[in-house]
């Protein structure tokens, strides 16, 4: 275990190597024999289609640079951290997406992101400098004031339209971000990227080079105003969401509706069907079946066999399909339908034929949704804003997206159980919507929110509201909107409790014990809502990091072997090393940690941490457990090395890995 984060490269060439071991001589790539295995001649020609900017190159260096850093937990900030899955992440998320890599490489569902939009205005950008020593980059990433806090100085720089690589400068930035979150997501995993104007053309461009053009899903258009903007040529009223996913082709997600319901084998859906709007379907003509709506009868194309005259039986009028379309079946099939009153003509019964689609058999199938996200339905960043001023007196931020935007995302996107990732979480809307969708669907999404704890401007509410950073105001958002959640829970049972005690009074209705039973469940299901969510804080490594020192004498030497004595630095706590070790071993931070006698079981034996005490007795008790592998601190073997060489054959009789520190 060197300490280090799993690398996109590392990620890559594993991938490679299980598909073409043939290619690969001494655990590295032999070229010749990966040219002979695809059985081409692989020639890089400078006139090609992509996308370049100054400083590519250097990114890419950014992305591959593995970090040292760790995560350690703030139980005093955090609500609930025990049995919360909802987890907020303070630091540098380019840090951050390293340290998650390798216990959440395809575990993500959903990301949802909200970047700077490059407005070259007041829009700041992170500051990662290409030129820089690993050892100045440490040093920036670590800047802080005379109150621990990061400075701005050390993060951010402003991106002007003066500046000559204005673009390439956003891009740089967005790059090898866009690279590790690709990682993170599972195989049917979506991601959507909040922009506008400035960069949609550019970011378009980068995310098919990270994602692949094949996987893009939609570019939408979301009316973010309604008001209209008299300073500009044009008032713009949007902005975009790019939808890509992590693989497209995606079989089983969606039924397609032909007269036999089959599923989509062939076609690409990245994501679910909606609900249908049962407010649409009616029955006035009380069929047995249920509501129904009429859908027209004539489908696209010209086609011989399904262009034929039908009669309307109740005026005699025929119809022909209309013009450059055709009828949706053949005229057999269609008979059959109009015996099975199916078929209709119009409200008043004298117009052309139309089908009948019933409810109960079309919501299997759900119903699509389009590329405009009207603001009436989806909110504007108006209500986000009033949004956001009910639960804080003044709104600290300019323009947060509305919850309902953001809950419409994670329906298309996401079911029960699913990990949603924000990781330019500003507001903390996301978190906000993943909570409001459970408490009304019965989810169990959880989510994960990265912000970086970028000082608030003295001048902003925020600041004269004593928030000292933006991520202790996406706390603070956190925790108000759980408050008004737990209210609105509470409402609901309520309501519920009063249904059960006007059923429990009546004594004959059909049914009663059944929806009894039923409105007891949701009420449990709606106790057991979380809405809490763990703090972690992005921090360096608890154990010492082996680097070059100067000189190369035998005292210099001398230093540096004793510096290792004890690899665990001198701040390191038992509670920061389990969630490092927690990380650095693949395991996710919601991990079920139990402490037993002097050690720590990682979900029920999966991982034992000792970093306490090391005896003969701890030994045989944790190998009775049956663990998969055990990490112990050399330090607890100090002076008795055969306790260790004892440890370390028992261990491996009963095929326990076992490493220590």
């Amino acid at each position: 275990m060197d300490g280090k984060s799993l690398t996109p490269q590392e990620i890559k060439l594993q991938q490679l190597k299980k598909i073409l071991p043939e290619a690969f001589v001494e655990g590295k790539i032999d070229w010749e024999k990966l040219k002979a295995t695809l059985s081409e001649d692989i020639n890089f020609l400078n006139e090609r289609y992509v996308l370049n900017w100054a400083g590519k190159s250097e990114a890419f260096k950014v992305l591959q640079t593995p970090t040292t850093k760790t995560l350690v937990p703030d139980k005093k900030e955090s609500v609930n951290f025990n049995e919360t899955e909802h987890i907020f992440i303070e630091g540098e998320n380019l840090e951050v997406l390293k340290v998650l890599q390798k216990s959440y490489f395809g575990k993500v569902k959903m990301i949802y992101i909200d970047p700077p939009y490059n407005t070259g205005n007041d829009s700041f950008i992170y500051s990662d400098k290409f030129s820089e020593t690993r050892a100045e980059y440490e040093k920036r990433v670590g800047d802080k004031d005379e109150n621990g806090y990061l400075t701005k100085d050390g993060f951010f720089k402003k991106n002007s339209k003066e500046n000559g690589q204005y673009h390439s400068n956003w891009l740089n930035m967005m790059y090898p971000r866009m690279f590790l979150a690709k990682n993170l997501l599972k195989q049917d995993g979506v991601i959507f990227v909040s922009i506008d104007d400035n960069e949609v053309h550019n970011f378009r461009l980068l995310m098919n080079e990270v994602f692949g053009e094949e996987n893009f899903v939609a570019e939408i258009p979301w009316q973010a105003r309604q008001s209209i903007q008299n300073d500009i040529d044009i008032s713009s009223s949007h902005e975009y969401i790019l939808v890509y996913a992590k693989v497209r082709r995606q079989t089983n997600r969606r039924l397609k509706e032909t007269n036999k319901a089959v599923w989509y084998k062939e076609k690409s859906f990245a994501c679910f069907p909606l609900p249908l709007n049962k407010s649409k379907f009616s029955n006035p003509d009380n069929d047995i079946r249920g509501l129904w709506k009429a859908d027209p009868f004539d489908a696209p194309n010209i086609r011989p066999n399904l262009t034929y005259s039908i009669k309307n039986p109740n005026t005699d009028e025929s119809y022909l399909p209309p013009y450059g379309r055709c009828w949706r079946m053949s005229e057999k099939d269609y008979q059959k339908l109009l015996t099975d009153n199916r078929i209709v003509f119009g409200k008043t019964g004298k117009s052309k034929p139309q089908l009948k689609v019933f409810y109960e058999e079309k919501k299997k199938f759900g119903s699509t949704s389009n590329t405009w996200f009207d603001g009436n339905k989806y909110g504007t960043a108006t209500k986000g804003t009033k949004q956001i001023q009910k639960l804080f007196k003044n709104s600290p931020f300019d323009t947060p997206k509305p919850i309902e935007l953001i809950k419409h995302l994670l329906i298309l996107s996401t079911k029960s159980n699913d990990i949603s990732l924000d990781f330019f979480s500003g507001s903390a809307t996301t978190a906000h919507a993943v909570m409001q969708l459970n408490a009304e669907d019965g989810g169990n999404r959880k989510c994960i929110s990265v912000q970086l704890p970028e000082l608030c401007d003295e001048k902003s509410e925020a600041h004269k509201a004593g928030y000292k950073t933006i991520a202790d105001i996406a706390k603070e958002r956190i925790r108000r909107a759980g408050k008004k959640i737990q209210e609105e829970i509470n409402d609901k049972i309520k309501t519920k409790r009063k249904e059960i005690k006007e059923l429990e009074s009546q004594l004959y209705i059909d049914g009663k014990e059944e929806k009894i039973k039923n409105l007891k469940a949701e009420i449990e299901k709606l106790k057991q809502q979380d809405l809490g969510f763990k703090v972690l804080k992005l921090s360096d490594s608890n154990f010492k990091q082996w680097q070059q020192i100067k000189g190369n004498d035998a005292l210099s030497l001398e230093k540096q072997m004793d510096l290792f004595i004890d690899p665990v630095s001198e701040n390191a706590t038992i509670e920061n090393m389990v969630y490092e070790l927690l990380l650095k071993s693949g395991k996710d931070l919601n991990s079920k940690l139990k402490y037993k006698d002097n050690y720590y079981s990682v979900n029920d034996n999966e991982l034992i941490l000792m970093l306490e005490k090391a005896t003969q007795e701890i030994v045989d008790a944790l190998i009775k457990g049956k663990p998969q592998k055990v990490i112990a601190l050399d330090r607890l073997f100090k002076g008795n090395d055969q306790l260790k060489t004892n440890t370390s054959f028992q261990m491996k009789d009963v095929k326990i890995e076992f490493k220590t520190i």
